[in-house]
């Protein structure tokens, strides 16, 4: 555990921000970008292991554990997401022949 402390002391907290905020960037504009479901997805994980990362230097920052114990409840809740996400990506398929987003307004009353 120590090695692990000292190797993340050794990098400046300010570039794990900077890395983190650069992957959540990526994840909001994939979200808000591309149509495909699968995509919007994967962006939608980029976004919570940005989170992760931050969470866990922080955590590391403050010699304090709680921070990396969340990051375990958050990746239970994105396999969570990636279950329920993936049924409906498939009903959508099964019903539209595409995962595009934009296709979803036939499946309306």
């Amino acid at each position: 555990m120590e090695n692990v402390t000292q190797a993340l002391q050794g990098v400046p907290l300010n570039h794990y921000i900077l890395l983190s905020a650069i992957i959540f960037a990526i994840g909001v504009i994939g979200v808000l970008i591309r149509r495909n479901a699968i995509v919007i997805f994967m962006s939608i994980e980029l976004m919570l292991n940005a989170v992760n990362l931050l969470l866990t230097a922080f955590s590391v920052h403050h010699n304090d554990a709680s921070g990396q114990i969340f990051v375990f409840f958050i990746m239970a809740l994105a396999a969570a997401e990636v279950a329920v996400g993936l049924a409906i990506i498939v009903m959508i398929f099964r019903n539209t022949n595409s995962t595009d987003v934009n296709i979803l307004n036939k499946l309306k009353w």
